[in-house]
């Protein structure tokens, strides 16, 4: 197929009813790929104009399957950083960190040994960088930016290449990779389940995408269980009661919860409010805060934390609850977790004066529980940030 035409005539809606259209339209498919096939009169798309070169300086040792998913991974690598995108956990941010993961993991397997990958690094042309290059020169219509291509690549794949290192062996070890291990790989060192097959090789005789899916979705159901019916460890009911626990120890608990929402918003306040919550636990001794980013926070930085919600703790604001509409509380700027399905009526925390967005300090969709005044937390002190894979940072605090 070269070309295709689609006469648009029904809108078909999500009950599978269709409905004729007051306007109908042509939607004509041809893909430049496959133009410059017809015109070059060649078999394939790697053998036009627009791959063959890029193939043909890729190193012998590559089989023919794995120069063509390099070269057409690293052309939209490109694209999508010129495009302004950035490697992220979800959406197309996320596409953009599989693709350099792959082309890191393609870039080891023709390597011989350890040292020789290594080494490809201290190089002046490695094929990642004259692979970039060519593309940027022969793509030179479209200005897409060789030096800003080249750090975001580079500064994505370094990190990658650490938690891969141990990857690879853990999966040295295993004797046979499962979904249970295949998913263990990817939540301890980042590596997704095409990743997993390209380097288990025989031990993934028995793993397909559909068992893996399957794992992840047990996964996914019981960590929203947690998320709904546990509290770092501690029951919690849905009523926002801790369970199982002294006096005391609940107390703790309540400042702690109440002290990571004052931390979520302090994350925002200093990085943007692109900083969401992606996992947290809580003890009586502690708490820990998960949440997407890009590197080690400097000592300044956390010393910056530390203060600000120092601070609101000392400005004694009051703590307060209503209850309303998810699809309300979440235009309001509610924060939220995402992990977590909300029911439709959810119960929404607010520190501040009041519950107006313009004077509340921090507002998130929460089932509590939660002190009544900031001042009850006491003194907050961060005791340590960490990373926990690519592109995810943790916080570990406490509170006096």
């Amino acid at each position: 197929e070269i070309w295709n035409i689609v006469f648009n005539e029904y809108y078909k809606d999500k009950n599978g009813k269709f409905t004729k259209l007051k306007t109908p339209g042509v939607d004509t498919g041809m893909g430049l790929e496959r133009l410059a096939m017809v015109v070059q009169n060649k078999p394939t798309i790697f053998e036009t104009d627009l791959f063959a070169p890029l193939i043909k300086n890729l190193p012998g040792r590559m089989s023919e399957r794995i120069k063509r998913i390099f070269t057409d991974h690293l052309r939209g690598i490109c694209f999508l950083i010129s495009d302004g995108l950035t490697p992220s956990n979800k959406g197309a941010g996320y596409a953009l960190r599989r693709l350099i993961r792959r082309i890191v993991v393609y870039e080891y397997l023709i390597m011989d040994d350890y040292k020789t990958w290594e080494s490809l690094r201290l190089q002046e042309k490695d094929p990642i960088t004259e692979g970039i290059e060519k593309i940027v020169e022969d793509y030179k219509d479209r200005e897409l930016d060789s030096n800003k291509i080249l750090e975001v690549f580079f500064e994505e794949s370094n990190k990658f290449r650490k938690v891969f290192r141990d990857g690879i062996k853990m999966i040295a070890k295993m004797d046979n990779i499962d979904a249970k291990s295949a998913f263990t790989l990817f939540e301890s060192y980042g590596l997704p389940y095409e990743v997993v097959k390209e380097l288990g090789i025989n031990k993934t005789k028995n793993l397909t995408r559909e068992t893996f899916d399957e794992e992840f979705k047990k996964h996914q159901e019981i960590s929203r269980a947690g998320l709904e019916k546990k509290f770092g460890g501690h029951g919690l009911k849905e009523s926002g009661e801790i369970a199982e626990t002294t006096p005391e120890e609940k107390q703790k608990i309540i400042r702690l919860h109440t002290a990571t929402h004052l931390l979520h918003q302090a994350l925002g306040d200093l990085f943007g409010n692109q900083i969401k919550q992606m996992g947290s636990d809580i003890n009586p001794d502690r708490f820990r805060f998960d949440f997407p980013f890009e590197r080690k926070l400097t000592a300044e930085e956390i010393v910056k934390l530390e203060t600000i919600v120092n601070q609101k703790i000392k400005e004694s604001l009051p703590v307060k609850f209503e209850e309303k509409s998810k699809e309300k509380a979440i235009a309001e700027g509610a924060k939220a977790f995402f992990k977590v399905k909300y029911p439709d009526k959810v119960k929404v925390y607010s520190i501040g004066p009041s519950t107006d967005s313009e004077q509340t300090y921090s507002k998130e969709i929460c089932n509590g529980p939660h002190v009544k005044n900031t001042s009850e937390i006491g003194k907050f002190k961060i005791l340590k940030e960490e990373s926990v894979g690519a592109g995810l940072r943790r916080i570990r605090a406490t509170v006096e």
